[in-house]
């Protein structure tokens, strides 16, 4: 394929484009990716997390190009423009999020049942990003079925979503680089000069398998000490609860296209924070997170579980009303909050990863997570338990917590009874 031109970036040093690329990435539809950070409200832990969903889809891109190279020259894919396709579909599998990025997921799915993903469906096939493809010869339907993993042949979805993703290759040292957590180490070049397809799936060589325990102990690493900091997450339940709270009056959950495409992070922040009255709360939220004037964590609790129960969130608001009652303060200061993520990643149709397939010389097999000792040892899922309250209420619900749950009784415990 033929590039038109460069970008300097701090992860993968040049990133090129072709002239379809770049008509894309000049697309109104796309530079608002420009306004949407990729961590939410890390910044206000992390100083330096500024960067945005824009470079993230432009390295998933850069990525997915060098292993869909790496498979052209390996005989799989048998000719460049599909090479083209796997760019396209990386560069766009990420156009559809809203306000701060994952967090306005939660929102997506309380108030209307729907995922970034189908809201980036759309975007692509309504917008002038369509035409664009179309008058270079490239079908949309193709590429948003590759960008959202329902591609018929999915070693090339595994390629932009899942364990061994040209997302989970940028997202994770991209997001190193931007904290300076020291976590996000991965080699990609060494996971991507690896790869193989057997049975319609990505493989990858034995040789390399070194590299990939090493990256998905990273990810793991990089929940526990930054995606579920403690103080990250008290912005992201402040901003959560605050866009729940106006959308009534803001209609943030509206879907239509036009709607949708003005929802950035300033923007959206902006008309919260002069929110009154009837929505005086979620003006509060909001403008105490503009401000960080931020919640206080009273209790916490990191729990790694094998099973896939998930707590009951009526079970978690039973549970602040209790401690709120006790404490004597206004239950909507009260906040039990629940983050769960799987250890390991989702495969493009959402399952959870328990096996790869590995090449071993002339021999392919299916190899369990467990084969690997360390990555044995965090498969499943983790949740960081958390009450949450404003600072001047912190010592009556501290103290109200250990009333309401006992010292022997975990939240979780008492969520999970709650929940049955």
């Amino acid at each position: 394929m033929e590039f038109s031109g460069e970008i300097t970036d701090p992860v993968h040093r040049s990133i090129r484009f072709s002239q379809a690329e770049r008509e894309v990435i000049d697309s109104p539809a796309f530079q608002r990716l420009r306004r949407i950070r990729q961590l939410a409200g890390a910044h206000l832990v992390y100083p330096s997390a500024q960067h945005s969903r824009f470079e993230h889809s432009l390295g998933a891109m850069h990525i997915a190009g060098l292993a869909g190279e790496t498979l052209l020259g390996k005989g799989y894919i048998d000719h460049a423009e599909i090479v083209q396709d796997l760019r396209l579909a990386a560069l766009l599998h990420d156009i559809g999020h809203g306000p701060f990025s994952h967090l306005f997921e939660e929102v997506l799915e309380y108030r209307c049942n729907t995922t970034h993903e189908e809201m980036g469906k759309k975007i692509i096939m309504q917008s002038e990003i369509a035409d664009i493809m179309g008058r270079h010869g490239y079908s949309a339907d193709h590429i948003c079925d590759l960008s959202f993993g329902q591609s018929k042949v999915n070693f090339m979805n595994e390629i932009v979503s899942g364990g061994l993703s040209a997302d989970i290759m940028d997202y994770l040292p991209r997001d190193g680089l931007f904290t300076g957590a020291e976590y996000a180490k991965v080699d990609y070049y060494r996971l991507i000069g690896s790869l193989e397809v057997s049975k319609n799936r990505l493989a990858i060589n034995r040789s390399a398998l070194n590299s990939l325990e090493s990256m998905l102990i990273s990810r793991y690493e990089m929940f526990k000490a930054v995606y579920f900091h403690k103080t990250v997450r008290a912005a992201e339940v402040m901003l959560l609860r605050a866009m729940i709270a106006a959308d009534e009056a803001l209609g943030l959950s509206n879907t239509l296209l036009q709607n949708y495409l003005a929802l950035t992070d300033e923007a959206t922040l902006e008309r919260l924070c002069v929110l009154d009255g009837k929505h005086a709360f979620a003006g509060k939220m909001a403008r105490d997170y503009r401000d960080r004037k931020l919640l206080k964590s009273v209790y916490e609790k990191f729990l790694h579980k094998r099973d896939k129960q998930k707590m009951d969130s009526k079970a978690l608001q039973t549970l602040a009303s209790r401690i709120a009652d006790a404490a004597g303060v206004d239950k909507n200061y009260v906040f039990v909050d629940a983050s769960r993520a799987p250890s390991m990643p989702l495969t493009p149709s959402k399952e959870e990863m328990y096996s790869l397939l590995v090449v071993d010389k002339d021999e392919v097999y299916e190899m369990p997570v467990s084969e690997m000792p360390l990555v044995e040892s965090i498969s499943g899922f983790f949740d960081m338990l958390r009450v949450y309250t404003t600072g001047e209420n912190r010592e009556k619900v501290e103290r109200s917590v250990k009333k309401v749950l006992g010292d022997q009784e975990t939240l979780y415990m008492r969520a999970s009874k709650l929940g049955h």
